[in-house]
């Protein structure tokens, strides 16, 4: 064993604590670019989470989704609300059910708040395209993992759609196919949040995913 294998803090450790790194810097731009229009970061999240979605989400459908509480949710949209930002209507699948959306002037504000993530797409930029390629899908397979062992919302991936086609093409380019929209794409074009997303089933789901990381 090499003299490095013996000294070093295991490779899993360290990346964590790279993550872990690169956290301390998101939640600090996070608050700073919040407070600058106004707003706490989880407040800016659920206007940013609003406006990405066709419909009005429930509230327990954001908590979900930003991995916060209820309770936190319910102070957010609360001050939201008080705003003129957010505003309540009824489910579209149940009129008893509480449903919530931007108002006219939250959704203009979402609009202009900036996305705090820029920054790291600043630093992800120093990487080549198919470094940032490659690194896409790791993230992708740590993200999954993490799903699955609940450790974070499920998002609108592509490698859990109906409409993956993982590794179809032969195209060593191009080698994934969108059914949706009926045309092939690269790693570098899979998607963290899809709009048209819809969940496959989760044995269709298990056969994509092994398709697709055994590549």
């Amino acid at each position: 064993m090499a003299t490095f294998d013996i000294i070093s803090v295991p490779l899993e450790t360290r990346i964590a604590t790279g993550f872990a790194r690169i956290n301390t810097a998101m939640r600090a731009k996070a608050w700073s670019q919040a407070a600058a229009n106004g707003l706490t970061p989880t407040q800016a999240d659920i206007l940013h989470l609003l406006a990405s979605r066709n419909v009005p989400l429930r509230l327990s459908a954001i908590a979900e989704q930003l991995a916060i509480t209820p309770a936190t949710a319910s102070d957010a949209v609360a001050a939201l609300v008080n705003k003129d930002l957010v505003e309540k209507g009824r489910a579209s699948d149940d009129g008893r059910a509480i449903a919530l959306k931007l108002t006219k002037t939250g959704a203009r504000v979402a609009a202009t708040v900036p996305d705090w993530t820029g920054f790291l797409g600043a630093a992800a930029d120093t990487l080549s395209k198919e470094e940032q390629a490659q690194l896409l899908k790791m993230i992708i397979k740590m993200i999954r993992a993490l799903q699955e062992k609940g450790e974070i919302p499920v998002n609108r991936m592509c490698v859990t759609c109906k409409h993956f086609g993982p590794n179809e093409t032969g195209d060593p380019v191009t080698p994934h196919y969108c059914h949706f929209v009926k045309a092939p794409f690269g790693d570098q074009h899979l998607r963290l949040d899809c709009a048209e997303h819809e969940e496959a089933d989760k044995p269709v789901q298990l056969r994509k995913w092994a398709i697709f990381a055994e590549a």
